[in-house]
């Protein structure tokens, strides 16, 4: 009789030590697509950044709790990883910062960290994982450990551009290199959009605030209250820039097609931007071929993982 309880115990010890640990990334995973974070239970993080879009929303603007409409277009957020700032004016210094400002928005959740915090406690499932992570309940800062852990998964490699550029089978084809050609050249794409993410980090105002009807938003001149930075967006990464529409930090551009048509004729598209940078004065007076091949050079920037 012993040494069938011996048996079994050794059996259901072996079975423990099988059984997957809980990681901050995989905690991070499930509460950003549990709508316990938001005030009525009714939207999640992912709600507004769906995965098969390479986390961002296909609206203009994404509705937040109540059905109240967001301020700006809710932006993919993969390869976030290496970011010094977050969100279009760049008021994040930190990814931990940035995943607790949405929980908060009265635009987005309109939850508090008191409340959310206090549910992760009452619920028995969340309460254990965070106590055997962490030695302790859920709190505010574990809580943003985590959902950033998960964000910071969402890197992306695997295109036919990276695929190209390192010899490997299935590149991208002569019309994407072409189109990678009019992007580090005549489109002067590269002069912001720089770095492995195609992203500098930089702030950059491309015209899109004019002080007129759907065009005042003055983006990081609110945080810094520096005239220079009138007008002022962080320049995002272009990584899965395909499945991100629709495009800009209002929304107003629906497909890369009438995104390659502002930059080639900036004025022509929006006139009268304010304190817009010196590098849209001039058009760039692209062919119809070479903003097709920008188009297809911008559409190899998909990771494998969305084309599944």
């Amino acid at each position: 009789m012993k040494f069938v309880a011996f048996i079994f115990f050794s059996a259901l010890l072996f079975s423990f030590e099988r059984m997957p640990r809980v990681t901050p990334e995989a905690l991070g995973e499930q509460l950003f697509s549990d709508p316990i974070l938001s005030l009525d239970s009714t939207i999640s993080c992912a709600s507004c950044h769906i995965p098969k879009f390479a986390f961002c929303d296909t609206a203009m603007f994404s509705k937040g709790v109540g059905g109240t409409l967001g301020r700006r277009n809710s932006p993919g957020i993969t390869n976030m990883g290496s970011r010094p700032l977050f969100f279009y004016d760049g008021r994040a210094a930190s990814l931990e910062q940035q995943v607790l400002m949405p929980i908060q928005d009265p635009l987005e959740m309109h939850a508090t960290l008191l409340l959310v915090v206090e549910r992760l406690h009452a619920n028995k499932t969340y309460d254990a994982a965070f106590r055997e992570l962490y030695g302790v309940p859920a709190n505010t800062e574990n809580l943003a450990e985590t959902l950033s852990a998960f964000v910071r998964t969402l890197e992306t490699s695997d295109t036919p551009f990276d695929r190209w550029m390192q010899g490997k089978p299935n590149p991208m084809g002569d019309a994407a290199v072409r189109g990678r050609e009019v992007f580090m050249k005549k489109g002067k794409c590269f002069d912001c959009h720089f770095s492995p993410d195609f992203t500098g980090d930089e702030f950059r105002n491309i015209g899109l605030y004019t002080g007129r009807r759907n065009l005042q938003d003055r983006g990081r001149f609110d945080i810094t209250h520096d005239s220079s930075d009138l007008g002022k967006f962080k320049v995002p990464g272009l990584r899965n820039v395909a499945l991100t529409a629709p495009y800009m930090h209002n929304g107003m551009f629906n497909t890369l097609e009438e995104v390659i048509e502002f930059y080639d004729q900036p004025n022509q598209t929006v006139p009268g931007g304010i304190n817009r940078d010196t590098l849209l004065n001039t058009p760039l007076n692209l062919t119809p071929t070479e903003k097709a091949d920008l188009k297809t050079f911008l559409d190899a920037l998909t990771d494998q993982r969305f084309q599944l």
